[in-house]
């Protein structure tokens, strides 16, 4: 599939959006009494952003091409 510049520029800002509210996230969770409680919303947390960081490391290959 062919994508512009500027569709990738934007998909880039998106995924860097969406990776800053995915860490805050993450802290937030770990940061609470009983983090314990919270063990699998921040597994999928930290599991997402491993996947938008594959996204954004794709983006980005494509953007210097």
């Amino acid at each position: 599939m062919e994508f512009s510049k500027d569709d990738l520029k934007e998909a880039k800002r998106q995924i860097d959006s969406t990776l800053h509210k995915l860490r805050e996230t993450i802290k937030t969770f770990e940061s609470k009494k009983n983090a314990e409680r919270y063990k699998s919303q921040i597994t999928l947390a930290k599991r997402r952003v491993k996947a938008f960081e594959i996204a954004n490391w794709l983006v980005e290959n494509e953007l210097d091409k």
